[in-house]
């Protein structure tokens, strides 16, 4: 679990909250800021926006991929490249050939998939290409979703501002009646604030966080395919862990330390 989606969920739900109820009571969240047409035409419309906007499949896994903003990542780059650096001792000392047997330990599918390339003696450039292929279809995919959440993001606001202008139309026909201005001005503003929490609090940072993983996951992969180029290439083991170190952080590479492969020339 994330553990700051997760918390900023639920800190952001809680300020609004605190904000309604601090200026009246608890009351006030039923009586005052809960009215079902509001809710109907913000939410709902802004969900027909988007179901209108996308197949029913890429519809129905964009709403499914809110739990990967909740999903903590559990691929580390130092031991992404520890690993790499470990096939390359194995390559150094028994040949490319052994690397398949050392692939058996290895769970990740996209590195498997390259050692496989590099045992069955596949060109460097099409062993490049095969899994910049793939590289590019994963990122595709991310961004499809990523998309999804940036639409609602887009139409949650529009279909506020739809609920707001219906009832301020409500509101201009009963002008004769001072009394009720007030109170339907009110409930005409009620769907702007849900189109803005749509918007603010759910939409754009689940598509942030999304990227955020995106990137990361795209780094690891480039990682992972300069190391199998390196291991195929026969680099020293110190000289492929400093190239991919350089994908790190500052602190990611002191963290390291001094490498996984200076003890195997």
């Amino acid at each position: 679990m994330d553990i700051a989606s997760l918390v900023g969920t639920i800190l952001g739900l809680g300020m609004v909250l605190f904000g309604i109820i601090s200026s009246a009571d608890v009351s006030a969240i039923k009586d005052s800021f809960l009215d079902i047409p509001s809710v109907i035409i913000t939410i709902g419309g802004s969900l027909a926006g988007l179901l209108a906007s996308n197949k029913l499949k890429d519809f129905i896994a964009g709403m499914k991929s809110i739990t990967l903003a909740f999903k903590e990542q559990t691929a580390d780059p130092a031991e992404v490249i520890s690993n790499i650096i470990n096939l390359a001792n194995v390559s150094r000392k028994e040949g490319l050939l052994a690397l398949e047997e050392a692939a058996n330990d290895i769970d990740d599918p996209f590195l498997k998939k390259g050692i496989m390339l590099v045992v069955d003696g596949t060109d460097p450039d099409l062993v490049r290409g095969i899994l910049e292929t793939d590289l590019n279809c994963v990122e595709a995919r991310h961004k499809k979703t990523i998309a999804f959440w940036g639409k609602w993001a887009e139409l949650g606001p529009a279909w506020g501002m739809i609920g707001t202008l219906v009832g301020l139309v409500n509101m201009l026909k009963n002008l004769s009646d001072p009394d009720s201005i007030g109170p339907q001005m009110a409930v005409a503003l009620l769907t702007t604030l849900y189109g803005s929490l749509i918007a603010n609090w759910l939409c754009s940072p689940i598509a942030t966080k999304l990227e955020i993983n995106n990137a990361n996951e795209i780094m690891l992969k480039d990682v992972t395919v300069e190391g199998l180029l390196s291991i195929q290439a026969g680099e020293n083991p110190r000289v492929i862990e400093e190239k991919l170190k350089s994908f790190l952080s500052p602190a990611e590479r002191e963290a390291m330390g001094n490498g996984e492969g200076g003890g195997e020339e």
